[in-house]
């Protein structure tokens, strides 16, 4: 099985946006949408990496899709401390 690689460095040039529900304390993560890939970046970088450098998540629209509904119904809620 072939294994899709994500285009990091297309990802590392998208525009991220952050949650409303987010604090402004920088303790969030960053989501962008480029060419069916979400890319997810820490917050926390913002200030001290260039954007170029930036650890940069990739993961397919459809594994993303998949996370948030198992956030949703609760498949985590065991590991809130």
């Amino acid at each position: 099985m072939t294994v899709e690689r994500p285009p990091v460095e297309k990802l590392r040039g998208g525009e991220y946006i952050k949650s409303s529900f987010s604090p402004d304390k920088g303790d969030c993560v960053r989501l962008s949408r480029v060419e069916g890939w979400i890319g997810m970046q820490d917050e926390k970088e913002y200030d001290t990496i260039p954007a170029t450098q930036r650890t940069t998540l990739g993961y397919t629209v459809a594994e993303f899709a998949a996370f948030l509904k198992g956030a949703k119904a609760g498949e985590f809620d065991h590991l809130i401390l």
